[in-house]
């Protein structure tokens, strides 16, 4: 066999292997908005696969339809915006100084940091914190506990740590500050790794709803996926208690929570370009 038709093999093979784990990713994705299109006759039965079964978007009409859901969907985006901009301004500035040798102290500072990646109080300190804070019942106390992510922090270190050295000593030479070095040359050379951790960041803060179950209690600040936890999570008490009064539809379910998916799907072809390379290039050196 010539090494032509074995690289075509391979190629072929890697390519379906490819396709499998795509449709794997895919595969929940299409089920979940196959039922929000999908009549709630056709999902009790378990007729709805990856396409819908008798086609309606009226589960979509009932979801865009609440202005407590289009509430919640825009509080999400704008507390994901504050949050993203808050928790890469804090990264960076910590990033930043801990490249620096001439930092005193800095391997203990970065000592510090790396123990909170493995210990943490728990739980119940962190609530009575917050509380102590008087954070809970404010968008304060989903954006300022999780500000920083020390794993994060540490990729954008080590992609400074591979910008040259020489450009910034000539910065130096010209008159620069550090600040002025940091505004002017490594963050423009950092958008790969800005935009990676930018990502990662808003979908931190768009998944994550334990912190608003544990803090939040008014109706008013429920971000969107709390507010999907609990149209979920009550519809099915109900349906295990029997109850059928204002039971929501499987569609209805399945429209919320295509609702609150889809807008941070959209921010991926955006920032696609970026996200192998900062996450590549940040990890070459530690």
């Amino acid at each position: 066999m010539s090494l032509r038709l074995k690289n075509r093999i391979v190629d072929y093979s890697l390519a379906f292997i490819v396709l499998i784990a795509v449709f794997v990713c895919l595969a929940p994705f299409l089920y979940i908005l196959s039922q929000s299109l999908s009549s709630n006759r056709a999902i009790v039965s378990q007729a709805v696969t990856i396409y819908p079964i008798d086609f309606n978007i009226e589960a979509y009409k009932v979801v865009f339809g609440d202005s407590g859901m289009l509430y919640s969907l825009f509080y999400t985006v704008v507390l994901a915006v504050v949050f993203v901009f808050i928790a890469l301004t804090v990264t960076i500035l910590s990033a930043y100084p801990l490249t620096k040798k001439r930092l005193k102290g800095r391997n203990f500072l970065l000592l510090v940091m790396l123990f909170t990646m493995y210990f943490s109080g728990g739980l119940i300190p962190d609530y009575l914190n917050v509380k102590n804070l008087n954070l809970l019942n404010t968008p304060w106390a989903l954006i300022l506990p999780g500000m920083m992510s020390v794993y994060y922090m540490i990729i954008l270190k080590s992609f400074f740590q591979n910008l040259p050295d020489s450009l910034e000593e000539a910065a130096y030479l010209d008159g620069c500050n550090d600040l002025q070095i940091l505004l002017k040359i490594v963050l423009p050379l950092s958008k790969p790794a800005l935009a990676t951790i930018s990502l990662l960041y808003a979908v931190f803060r768009w998944n994550y709803f334990q912190d608003a179950l544990f803090y939040i209690t008014d109706q008013d600040l429920y971000t969107i996926q709390l507010k999907l936890y609990n149209v979920i999570n009550v519809s099915q008490q109900m349906a295990g208690e029997n109850i059928n009064v204002n039971l929501p539809s499987e569609a209805l379910k399945a429209a919320s929570i295509m609702f609150g998916t889809v807008p941070i799907l959209l921010a991926y072809p955006w920032l696609q370009r970026y996200f192998v390379s900062g996450i590549m290039i940040g990890s070459v050196k530690g």
